[in-house]
């Protein structure tokens, strides 16, 4: 297949080695000169997994038009708050015969829309709903790079898309299941951020393995309810897009998540954690967002709520604690 990637980010680029190692012909779009000259003259991203060799038929283009040029699917690979500016700038370039896949990680503010939800709005008119789908899991990039075992979900607006998705993107080493909850994939996908720099701000400040495995598991919880307000199924959020995202978001050196909340938890601000970074933690802007979603939606989510005010009231980590400790008392309920 000619397979389009719309961004050069680590998981665009892992993206792209996984698919061209499968014969597929690959064309990727970035920003920056610097990736796009890299990937085509020495086929290494110099800014994002630069140490990974790219082999197989990939090149690279800074005009949209041209990595879009002969499509049959496209990956959308950038931040979710980015997705609504490219997907709009590369409306007129698609045919509306693409198969279209989301592998961005959270909600969109004002709108509070998913990634899949954004591409169906923006792209009305011209790409059915039913081409578009979305690839989501426990699957950090640095990983899937190195051919580590991947094991991820397809899920889409049609059952048949979902399946083509599947087929693409298995190899030996990743692992494609479907689902066919796409809302509750996503939701998944998005508030496993939140609960990582959660968990990042419990390891930073070293309150210890008992607190870290209760904020995982009410962290669940609190996924659950967002996305049984939102019509998803129970079952999605055992799966990988739930806890399996949930577990290894939350312990994994490569989360630049729970880099941030383990920064915090170590006193230092957000501004001074994201100023340095390279790559974006999805989960700062996915915070707002899901709390801003469940103060209108009046849905109870105590860690989002307390992640909300530590980032940006500049609430004390160890107050926010304190907050979560001395609630009132309640049953261990699902929902």
């Amino acid at each position: 297949m000619k397979i389009s990637i719309i961004g050069a980010g680590s998981f665009g680029t892992a993206i792209a080695f996984l698919l061209a190692g499968k014969g597929h012909e690959v064309a990727i779009w970035a920003r920056e000169a610097e990736i796009v000259d890299g990937i085509n003259q020495k086929m290494r991203n110099p800014t994002y997994l630069p140490d990974l060799r790219l082999t197989g038929k990939i090149r690279a283009d800074y005009k949209v038009e041209e990595v879009l040029k002969s499509a049959e699917l496209v990956v959308f690979a950038t931040p979710t708050h980015a997705l609504r500016e490219v997907a709009t700038a590369g409306r007129s370039f698609l045919r509306g015969e693409e198969i279209l896949v989301s592998v961005a990680k959270g909600i969109e503010q004002e709108t509070l829309l998913t990634p899949s939800q954004i591409l169906v709005q923006v792209l009305e008119g011209r790409v059915l709903k039913e081409q578009i789908g979305v690839i989501t899991g426990p699957s950090h990039a640095e990983e899937v790079a190195s051919l580590k075992p991947t094991t991820v979900v397809a899920s889409a607006y049609s059952r048949r898309i979902a399946g083509m998705i599947q087929e693409t993107f298995m190899t030996p080493m990743f692992r494609v299941y479907l689902n066919h909850d796409i809302i509750g994939t996503e939701i998944g996908g998005a508030v496993k951020n939140v609960m990582a720099i959660a968990a990042g701000i419990v390891d930073g400040a070293e309150l210890g393995d008992n607190a870290k495995a209760a904020l995982i598991t009410r962290g669940l919880h609190e996924m659950k309810r967002m996305g049984s307000a939102l019509g998803a199924s129970q079952d999605t959020f055992s799966g990988l897009t739930g806890m399996g995202d949930l577990i290894v978001t939350c312990t994994s050196e490569h989360s630049r998540n729970r880099f941030v909340g383990y920064n915090i938890g170590r006193g230092k601000t957000l501004d001074e954690i994201t100023r340095n970074m390279t790559m974006v933690a999805e989960g700062v802007r996915t915070t707002r967002s899901v709390f801003q979603w469940a103060e209108k939606n009046g849905v109870e989510m105590p860690i989002t709520e307390a992640v909300y005010r530590v980032l940006f009231e500049g609430l004390d980590p160890a107050d926010a604690v304190q907050n979560l400790m001395t609630r009132e008392a309640k049953e261990e309920i699902l929902i």
